[in-house]
């Protein structure tokens, strides 16, 4: 599969400056550190974009440094990030929270 962009939806946005601010309070740098390393975990998806199983009818890619999953479809050669999302809470949480989300 060939990707030739990403998307990063509205609510993944909001998602990603979530775990940011989370960070940033534990400590200075680390709201940064977070923020590349979803980036970066983000742009491996031109390469490796519908190799992951799905959850919730969604891909699902977990990030490599943080316990957050990366939520994504594939519609023709675009991945699409509908939400990134932090795998430590309820699993319910998280399947409602995908719910809501918009394509």
């Amino acid at each position: 599969m060939t990707i030739k962009s990403i998307q990063i939806l509205t609510d993944a946005l909001q998602d990603l400056n979530e775990g940011r601010a989370f960070y940033a309070k534990q400590e200075v740098s680390v709201g940064d550190y977070y923020w590349d390393s979803l980036l970066s975990d983000m742009e491996s998806l031109v390469v490796f974009a519908g190799v992951h199983s799905k959850k919730y009818g969604y891909y699902r890619m977990l990030s490599k440094r943080f316990p957050y999953a990366i939520y994504y479809d594939v519609n023709c050669d675009v991945a699409s990030i509908i939400a990134v999302l932090p795998m430590r809470r309820d699993p319910t949480w998280i399947k409602n929270k995908i719910s809501k989300c918009s394509k």
